[in-house]
């Protein structure tokens, strides 16, 4: 059962693969039977229709679900809401725009307190990107440094780590440059759980991606360190 602090940091989920590994994976880090998983569209505005995509995922699995809007809100009580779940999933879109929300309805405080009480705070994309202090975003446009984020992980993410051009050089000349501390990238297909501050676990459904450090060494270099992921499924 999941007591500590604890986040999931996702390459992928039911938005974007042809399988259930990876949501598998969080659901199963929670140590619990039947777990009660509350989904944030926050950052896609919402949308319906990602909304009844994560529903129609989770149906018939070993797991309570809800979700939780705020563009169209209907919980009076954020915090008895979110602090009844065992996961909160956020999903991908714009994180500048999801994290403004969340301040202005205090979320922001109610998922502090949730991660401090053991619910298990995961996401992909923005949701990913949300829990670090900063991230290499796209909230902007093309991805940029983005200096904002909840801090309960220190330093940087970058998502989607190798699969857009973009990512890894702008994610390594930014912390080069130190417009971005020293962080993590996430491969597409691959998760890392944290469990008080620390990386314990990097699972992976595709061969060869994974969780990478990347920092910046003596006079100026970037060095970047795959950590060994455990193939799901295999």
């Amino acid at each position: 059962m999941t007591t500590a602090p604890t986040l999931a940091v996702l390459g992928g989920g039911f938005s974007d693969d042809p399988d259930t590994l990876l949501d598998d994976f969080v659901l199963a880090a929670t140590g619990r039977p039947r777990p009660k998983v509350c989904f944030l569209p926050t950052a896609s505005g919402d949308a319906p229709g990602y909304v009844e995509k994560f529903h129609t995922a989770f149906a018939g699995r070993d797991c309570g679900t809800s979700h939780l809007e705020l563009f169209r809100r209907t919980v009076t009580d954020l915090r008895a809401f979110v602090l009844a779940q065992d996961v909160v999933y956020v999903g991908g879109g714009n994180t500048a725009d999801m994290l403004a929300v969340w301040r202005l309805h205090g979320l922001d405080a109610v998922l502090r307190e949730a991660y401090a009480a053991g619910v298990l705070l995961c996401g992909i994309s923005a949701g990913a990107c949300c829990w670090f202090e900063s991230a290499f975003s796209d909230s902007f446009g093309p991805p940029a440094p983005l200096a904002d984020g909840l801090g309960l992980l220190p330093g940087s993410l970058c998502p989607h780590y190798d699969t857009e051009p973009l990512r890894r050089p702008g994610y390594r000349g930014a912390v080069k440059s130190g417009a971005l501390p020293a962080g993590w990238a996430v491969d597409d297909g691959a998760a890392g759980l944290f469990s008080a501050g620390r990386l314990v676990d990097v699972a992976t459904r595709t061969p060869g991606a994974t969780l990478r450090r990347v920092g910046r060494g003596p006079g100026g270099t970037v060095h970047e360190v795959p950590e060994e992921a455990r193939l799901l499924g295999g």
